[in-house]
C-alpha cells in the first residue's frame, strides 16, 4: 500500500533531497511550496508540487490541507532574520499542522528540529537567533504531547557537504552534518517504527544511518 506523505516546505534545501528518496522507496509525496516558480524544482524530484500559504492558514484550512494523507513531515521555516515571523511559521504554523494531523488521522509526523532545541537551548534573548531557538522549542513540546506517532529529528549545523550515509546519533555537543544525510535520516525514520516517540539529535559520524537511529 502506498503511503501519502505531506511535505510541508517543500521547497527547502533538506526537503529537495529528501523527496526522491520517499517516490524511490515507493510513496506518494506531495510538496508544499509557497512560490509558483518552484513547482518544477519540485516535479523534478518526483513529488507533486501543492501551493499554499502555511502561514496564513486557519485550523480548518491546515486540516483540509492534511487530509488524505497518512505522514506529515514539517521541513519548513521562516528562514529567520524576521522574529514576528518566525514565531508564525516555525511556532504556530507548526503546531496548527500537528494539530490538523491529529484531527484528519495522520498519525505520523516528522519534525525536522535542531540539535539545540529545548526550554535550555540557551541562546539569548538579545540574539538574532533566539526567536527561532524560542519558536522551535515551542513546536518540539507541542509534539511530544499530541496524539501522533512522532519523531522530532536534531540535525545539526547544515552543510553542503556530500552525505555519507553515516551520522552519530549518540553525540552529547553540536557539530556539523550535509544536509544530504539529514535527508537520508527522514527516510530511514518513516521505515523504522522504532523512531517513534524519540528525540534523534545527530552530527555527521561513522555509522550507517539506520544503524544509528535504530532503537
Amino acid at each position: 500500500m502506498t503511503t501519502r506523505i505531506l511535505l510541508i516546505g517543500g521547497h527547502g534545501k533538506v526537503a529537495l533531497l529528501t523527496e526522491p528518496l520517499l517516490v524511490d522507496a515507493g510513496h506518494h509525496v506531495t510538496a508544499v511550496i509557497r512560490n509558483p516558480d518552484h513547482e518544477a524544482d519540485v516535479r523534478s524530484t518526483g513529488a507533486t508540487p501543492l501551493l499554499a500559504d502555511v502561514q496564513s492558514f486557519d485550523d480548518e484550512q491546515m486540516r483540509n490541507l492534511v487530509s488524505g494523507n497518512d505522514v506529515v513531515i514539517w521541513a519548513a521555516g521562516a528562514g529567520g532574520g524576521d522574529a514576528e515571523r518566525t514565531y508564525a511559521v516555525d511556532r504556530d504554523a507548526a503546531i496548527r499542522s500537528m494539530d490538523a494531523a491529529v484531527a484528519a488521522g495522520a498519525r505520523r509526523y516528522v519534525m525536522v528540529s535542531y540539535f539545540g532545541a529545548g526550554p535550555d537551548h540557551g541562546v539569548p534573548e538579545d540574539h538574532a537567533f533566539f526567536a527561532y531557538a524560542e519558536a522551535k522549542s515551542a513546536a518540539d513540546e507541542h509534539l511530544r504531547g499530541a496524539e501522533l506517532d512522532w519523531t522530532i529529528l536534531a540535525p545539526s549545523a547544515l552543510t553542503l557537504d556530500d552525505g555519507t550515509g553515516m551520522i552519530d546519533a549518540a553525540a552529547e555537543e553540536a557539530g556539523s552534518v550535509p544536509r544530504a544525510d539529514v535527508a537520508g535520516v527522514i527516510a530511514a525514520s518513516l521505515a523504522d517504527d522504532s523512531t517513534i516517540g524519540r528525540t534523534i539529535r545527530f552530527n555527521s559520524g561513522t555509522t550507517p544511518i539506520a544503524e544509528a537511529i535504530g532503537g
